[in-house]
C-alpha cells in the first residue's frame, strides 16, 4: 500500500498547531527587543554561545543573517525572522506552506551550495548552516575566515558532538536525539532576542510529534530509508535523523549497524536485508538519479533485482521529501507521515 505525501491526514492536533505556527512566526516581524513589550525572555547582550567547537560573542541581535540550508532558513523564518534573512541556499524541497510568505522575499542565492563570493556579497553579519560541509576546507567557507571579517556564524548542534563536525568529516558515535534540534531553536531565538518564539516553537513540535507517536502501538515493522541516487543508493545509518525517526515509531532500521548518517550501500545488500517497507526521499530537486518519488518507485518496479522485494510487490512505500529525512522542524511531519503510512501499511491484506 503505497503512501505519498499528498494522501497524509493530519490530526485536529497537528492542524491547529501548523496554523498556530504559520501565525506567530511566518511572516511576523521582530521587534527591536521583545522583552521590552514584556517580558522574562529579553537576551542578556553580550551573550557568548559555545557552537560545536566555536566560540561566539555577540554584543546585539545580528541583523542580517544567511542560511546555508533549508532546514536552518526554515528555523529562522518559523520563528519570525524572515525581514532579517538576506540569503539561502541548498533546498531539496518547497518551503513550508506556512512559511511560504514570509520567504517568499528571501533571496535564494543557489540551490545547492553558494559560492563564497554570493555569500559576500549578501553583506551577512551572521551565517548559519545545518551541515558542517558548508564550513569545512573545500566547501562555502572556513569558520575563521568568516570570523577574521567579523561575519559570526553557527553550526546545528544536530551536526557536531562536541567539537566533532558530522557532515565535516566526522562520525557520530552516539545516536543523533531530537533535543539538538531544541537546542538549535533555543539557541538562535536567543541569539536574536526571540527567547520565548523559540519555546512557543519547541512546545508545539513535542505536542504534535507525541500526537503522533500517540496513534501507533509498538510496531515490529522492518524499514529502510533511500534517500537519492539510483546507481548506488544513500541509505540511512544508525546515528542519525532517519534511524531517529524509526526508533521513534517503534520501528527497526534494516541499516542501523552501519555509523554514517546516509551511507552508500549496494542493491544486492538492500534486497538482502528484505525491509518491510521502503521510506522513499521525494526530493524536487535533481541532483542525482532517482532524487524525485515518482523515479524511485519506477525504478524499484523496472529493476530485476529491487522488483524481487515484498516491499516492492506490495508497494509498501511512505514518502517522506529530504527536508524530512534530515535534522529539522520537518521531523514532526515525517513523523505524523510514518504514522499513517505504518497504519495503512499494518491493514493491507
Amino acid at each position: 500500500m503505497r503512501t505519498s505525501s499528498g494522501r497524509v491526514g493530519r490530526t485536529a492536533t497537528a492542524i491547529a498547531a501548523v496554523l498556530a505556527l504559520a501565525a506567530c512566526g511566518a511572516s511576523e516581524s521582530v521587534p527591536e527587543a521583545e522583552a521590552a513589550s514584556g517580558g522574562e525572555s529579553a537576551t542578556d547582550y553580550p551573550l557568548v554561545v559555545d557552537n560545536c567547537g566555536e566560540s561566539m560573542t555577540f554584543e546585539a541581535a545580528p541583523q542580517r543573517v544567511l542560511s546555508l540550508d533549508q532546514g536552518s532558513t526554515e528555523i529562522l523564518l518559523a520563528l519570525g525572522l524572515g525581514d532579517r534573512v538576506v540569503g539561502t541556499a541548498s533546498w531539496t524541497d518547497p518551503v513550508l506552506p506556512e512559511l511560504a510568505d514570509a520567504n517568499a522575499s528571501v533571496p535564494r542565492l543557489a540551490d545547492n551550495a553558494p559560492s563564497y563570493e554570493a555569500v559576500l556579497g549578501a553583506d551577512p553579519d551572521f551565517v548559519t548552516a545545518s551541515f558542517g560541509r558548508h564550513f569545512r576546507q573545500g566547501g562555502v567557507v572556513e569558520r575563521p575566515r568568516l570570523a577574521e571579517t567579523g561575519i559570526a556564524s553557527y553550526l546545528s548542534p544536530t551536526d557536531c558532538e562536541g567539537d566533532l563536525v558530522i557532515n565535516g568529516g566526522g562520525t557520530r558515535t552516539t545516536p543523533l536525539e531530537v533535543d539538538s534540534l531544541y537546542r538549535e531553536i533555543r539557541e538562535l531565538a536567543e541569539v536574536f532576542d526571540v527567547s520565548s518564539r523559540g519555546e512557543e516553537l519547541i512546545t508545539q513540535l513535542q505536542e504534535r510529534a507525541d500526537a503522533a507517536t500517540d496513534r501507533i502501538e509498538a510496531s515490529d515493522l522492518t524499514m529502510a530509508f533511500w534517500f537519492a541516487d539510483t546507481k548506488t543508493p544513500y541509505v540511512a545509518g544508525g546515528l542519525g535523523s532517519a534511524n531517529l525517526l524509526a526508533t521513534t515509531v517503534g520501528a527497526e532500521n534494516v541499516f542501523a549497524d552501519l555509523d554514517d548518517d546516509w551511507p552508500a550501500v549496494g542493491w544486492e545488500t538492500v534486497v538482502e536485508r528484505d525491509p518491510d517497507v521502503l521510506v522513499l526521499g521525494d526530493l524536487q530537486r535533481d541532483r542525482f538519479p532517482g532524487d524525485r518519488l515518482a523515479d524511485k518507485e519506477a525504478f524499484l518496479a523496472a529493476d530485476p533485482l529491487t522488483s524481487t522485494m515484498r516491499a516492492v510487490q506490495d508497494e509498501a512505500y511512505v514518502a517522506l521529501h529530504g527536508a524530512e529525512m534530515n535534522p529539522s522542524i520537518r521531523f514532526v511531519d515525517a513523523l505524523e507521515k510514518l504514522a499513517d503510512g505504518l497504519d495503512e501499511i499494518g491493514q493491507a491484506p
